[in-house]
């Protein structure tokens, strides 16, 4: 179903990897509805206009753009983990990348937790810890866990966040979910929809370069 490639992330291989494909880091925009439940969300239909143009050209339209917290997060992230395995004595594998062999879908796990389970770690600032703390996962990065969970067939993953400005009891947050919870074959019919708009996507491109030609 699915084929790890060994990369680093954020390595050209990466992102050549995911070209075209849905990510977890993109599914929220993937399902994003309107309130008035007519017509397409923006952020839906120009990630379905960018995945079919990074089929096309087999360039990269994922802004990378990054700030100081989002390169601080990347920077502490290894930390994060290490923190987590002593605490709960498991052993994270890394992963580059997990694409999905039948599906233009991947994945890239911040950690595989053996036997069946695996980790989405942020090391945000302190604000947004404490959202964490006192809200819980916020329903885009759930989203983000319905996709790894789907990819991976793991049966739970743990939400974790870390910040070393809080107090050491209150550094690490863990909030673990589990995959019968989340309606995954659900998940995966709304997969295969959306790519199937993808798809329509390039047809209707690569019919207007039939007519320039």
């Amino acid at each position: 179903m699915t084929t790890i490639i060994t990369c680093e992330q954020r390595s050209d291989e990466w992102f050549k990897a995911r070209l075209g494909r849905l990510t977890s880091s993109r599914a929220s925009d993937a399902f994003a509805t309107l309130k008035s439940g007519k017509g397409e969300a923006a952020s839906r239909r120009n990630l379905r206009v960018s995945l079919a143009l990074e089929r096309l050209t087999g360039q990269p339209c994922e802004d990378r753009y990054s700030n100081k917290h989002m390169d601080r997060g990347v920077e502490l992230e290894p930390e994060a983990v290490a923190v987590y395995e002593a605490t709960k004595g498991v052993f994270v594998e890394r992963v580059g990348f997990i694409a999905h062999d039948e599906l233009m879908a991947g994945y890239s796990p911040d950690g595989l937790v053996e036997p069946d389970g695996l980790i989405e770690c942020k090391a945000p600032i302190p604000a947004v810890h404490l959202g964490y703390w006192r809200d819980g996962i916020p329903g885009d990065y759930l989203t983000q866990i319905r996709h790894a969970l789907w990819m991976t067939g793991r049966a739970w993953a743990d939400f974790v966040s870390y910040c070393t400005a809080f107090p050491e009891d209150m550094q690490l947050y863990v909030k673990r979910v589990y995959a019968l919870d989340l309606d995954i074959p659900g998940y995966e019919r709304d997969v295969r929809a959306f790519l199937a708009d993808v798809d329509k996507e390039l047809a209707a491109i690569e019919a207007m370069r039939k007519q320039v030609a």
